[in-house]
């Protein structure tokens, strides 16, 4: 837990979120090297995070790194339940509630030569789950993870800027996309939303291509649904 006001904290999640994507990117190729062409969105996810978590700059940042991460939530009686798991997250020290949260999902999945974005599902199955505190609950920063499958980041951009603009009431949105520092290779954007208890949480999204954009000009017959 947070003792205090928990923006206090948020310089700090922020801080943690930029030097771990730094490692994020440092790690990304071998990751990839690993994997086959269309992997499953959790097999990219325990390889991701076994990387990093053997990463000795990781080792130094934060105190453990960890995958489907399980908060705890309160009934009345006082007793706990799981929230869920959380696909990957990072904890400051041994406080279970206090941690930086991200939920990753896969973006441009080409099924039999057609394109889902999924990008519905980045924000109702992804974004939704910090609104309604199921993650990050009383926390000020979440984190998403977009894989690209295509490697198509402009396509996958629009798509998932445009969901959430979609999305804005339920979302609680206060402002649209905001670009973060460019890095290359990837796409940044940070959005910031006003969640039911009034409290407002800062999620900073990341898009890595999962694979080179070949083709990524090659107009694909389009869906929202395409399996996987």
């Amino acid at each position: 837990m947070i003792i205090g006001d928990p923006h206090a904290w948020k310089a700090r999640f922020i801080t943690l979120d930029e030097r771990l994507l730094s490692r994020i990117l440092h790690v990304w190729p071998a990751c990839m090297a690993l994997l086959p062409a269309q992997p499953e969105e959790d097999i990219i996810t325990i390889n991701l995070v076994a990387l990093l978590s053997q990463d000795t700059v990781v080792r130094r940042i934060c105190y453990f790194i960890s995958y489907q991460h399980e908060p705890f939530g309160t009934r009345p009686g006082g007793t706990k339940f799981s929230k869920g798991k959380i696909d990957v997250a990072v904890l400051l020290d041994q406080e279970r509630e206090r941690y930086v949260a991200y939920e990753c999902k896969r973006l441009n999945v080409v099924h039999k030569g057609t394109r889902g974005s999924l990008a519905t599902r980045y924000v109702k199955d992804g974004m939704m789950r910090f609104l309604t505190e199921q993650y990050a609950e009383g926390l000020p920063v979440g984190c998403m993870v977009g894989y690209v499958m295509d490697g198509d980041l402009p396509f996958a951009l629009t798509q998932v800027t445009g969901a959430i603009d979609a999305h804005k009431t339920p979302l609680g949105n206060i402002n649209g996309a905001s670009p973060c520092q460019a890095l290359p290779g990837i796409e940044r954007f940070s959005t910031l939303h006003q969640r039911a208890n009034t409290s407002v949480i800062e999620l900073r999204h990341v898009l890595l291509p999962f694979s080179s954009a070949e083709g990524a000009g090659t107009a694909l017959p389009h869906t929202e649904v395409a399996a996987g």
